[in-house]
């Protein structure tokens, strides 16, 4: 359950990268599981490759290997079980695979720059977190980058212990950016690891849909969707995100300043 915290004027807001401030509908790391895993002889399909989004890269891909059909494949193929060390090989042949997989779905999302600047005038500082490892993230932030997005400080899961639903890359953001307590500090990710995260350091949790990788669509495709098909999506990621203990779920960037200004008029 929740815990309400206590009001606490917001200083820094932390998001997540894909399907968060880029890669609309977070499809980079989508194609290169499905490429490392038919590397290897097994087919995944692209709900199959989304289901664990937002663990550490390996950790994606160990419980890729805990499904049932995923499992049965290889079984089939290899006559035995899978193991640590098939997970590792997966890992290193998904690797480059990400590097220049990630390099193409650098575009950022709508109101990205206008929301980072909204809260830059009340003095927030800007972190960022993700499950990508520095390798495949600093291509992807110099791309960030050169659209206007820069953040104060970013995090890879391979910097710190353990990446998400552990809360190591938020402290760790804390402790660079000098920002305490927890509750000063806003989590804003797509992903049901992202919230967790977010509950696992004592911050507050924003969730968003209509960009993320619970939609799964880019720009056009979900702008080619009927109204009502369009609520039904944002409302299935929108149930999965609260189920998850998000605070507060948000279509898109466009509604996060408002969140924080009710965080610091104490309304929640």
């Amino acid at each position: 359950m929740k815990e309400i915290m206590k009001p606490e004027t917001i200083k820094l807001v932390i998001f997540d990268w894909a399907g968060t401030t880029i890669d609309h509908g977070c499809f980079a790391p989508i194609s290169a599981f499905i490429k490392a895993f038919k590397a290897c002889g097994v087919d995944l399909t692209p709900q199959q490759a989304r289901g664990p989004m937002g663990l550490h890269k390996q950790d994606h891909i160990r419980s890729l290997f805990q499904l049932d059909e995923i499992a049965a494949q290889w079984e089939a193929l290899q006559q035995r079980a899978w193991t640590e060390n098939d997970v590792k090989h997966i890992y290193e042949t998904f690797m480059p695979l990400q590097v220049e997989e990630a390099k193409l779905f650098t575009e950022i999302v709508p109101h990205l720059c206008e929301t980072i600047s909204r809260l830059r005038d009340q003095g927030i500082k800007i972190g960022s977190t993700t499950g990508y490892p520095r390798i495949v993230a600093d291509p992807v932030l110099e791309a960030a980058r050169a659209q206007g997005y820069s953040p104060d400080f970013s995090m890879c899961a391979d910097e710190v212990p353990a990446g998400r639903p552990a809360p190591w890359m938020i402290y760790r953001n804390m402790e660079a950016l000098g920002v305490f307590p927890p509750s000063a500090v806003v989590k804003v990710g797509d992903t049901l690891p992202d919230i967790e995260a977010g509950l696992n350091a004592g911050t507050w949790t924003v969730g968003l849909t209509q960009t993320g990788s619970e939609v799964g669509l880019t720009v056009a495709e979900f702008a080619a969707l009927s109204d009502e098909q369009k609520a039904d999506r944002l409302a299935i990621a929108e149930t999965k995100l609260k189920n998850a203990g998000a605070h507060f779920v948000i279509p898109t960037l466009e509604g996060l300043p408002d969140i924080i200004e009710q965080l610091n008029a104490g309304e929640n």
